[in-house]
């Protein structure tokens, strides 16, 4: 009997539920034409839309600013050092995500003050504030893309009506621009090997000639790679050029 009851009370208590689902209250997705030919669309489908954006942030957080090239420099800093686990990588991608905000922090300025607050103030729609917002992010690739990996992506895809960088669609931009980073990087990381290569290659020459040869390079040469790079203030350039390297 207990059980019966509970199973009535249930019930009962669903009714509301079910008649709340079938009353259709405002449509969730719906599309009107304005009277100057414009499309609006509902709250729902812009909250659609703004979800599925958020689930790509990451993905464009690391593809469409600083944040490859300082992770990538990051990572080779370490293994030129020596040190397999210090920092460790969340220390890594905290530093590269922190200073990902400082460099690219005009632009989200930008993007804030031309498209997101004047969307929040119903000033503009929504298709107008994402043609505004991506300007300031497409000046900040193509000040970071080179021309020769522009032209390479426009002759694979066949793409020959570019006429000017506004006219450069985003399926190109973006490739490009990340072949720029990568290459940059490692650059940038290239130069920072080559001390500690130095003098990983004389303390081996100098076991080598005292005939311990057994003796690991890496375990005696790691105390003067450490000490070198905190005496020439290493983090402080490292951080500087990296910062000073999208300004240039």
């Amino acid at each position: 009997m207990m059980a019966a009851r509970l199973l009535l009370l249930f019930f009962v208590g669903l009714l509301p539920v079910v008649g709340y689902a079938a009353d259709p209250g405002i449509p969730a997705m719906s599309l009107s034409t304005d009277a100057d030919g414009g499309q609006t669309y509902t709250l729902t489908l812009q909250i659609v839309a703004l979800m599925t954006m958020i689930t790509l942030l990451p993905a464009g957080l690391m593809m469409l600013t600083a944040f490859t090239r300082i992770i990538i420099v990051l990572s080779i800093l370490r293994q030129a050092i020596g040190l397999m686990q210090a920092p460790s990588s969340q220390v890594l991608l905290g530093l590269a995500l922190f200073l990902t905000f400082f460099i690219m922090a005009p632009v989200f300025d930008k993007i804030y003050d031309d498209a997101l607050l004047p969307y929040m103030e119903e000033k503009i729609e929504i298709k107008e504030a994402f043609t505004v917002g991506r300007a300031p992010i497409r000046e900040f690739m193509m000040a970071q893309t080179r021309e020769t990996d522009i032209e390479m992506f426009a002759k694979i895809s066949g793409n020959k009506d570019i006429q000017s960088p506004e006219t450069l669609p985003f399926s190109l931009l973006i490739p490009s621009f990340i072949t720029s980073e990568l290459k940059t990087a490692f650059q940038i990381g290239f130069l920072i090997y080559i001390p500690f290569l130095v003098i990983d290659l004389v303390v081996a020459s100098v076991l080598m000639a005292m005939g311990m040869m057994m003796l690991s390079p890496m375990m005696i040469s790691l105390p003067f790679k450490i000490m070198l790079f905190v005496l020439v203030d290493g983090w402080t350039l490292i951080m500087g050029t990296l910062a000073s390297s999208f300004y240039i």
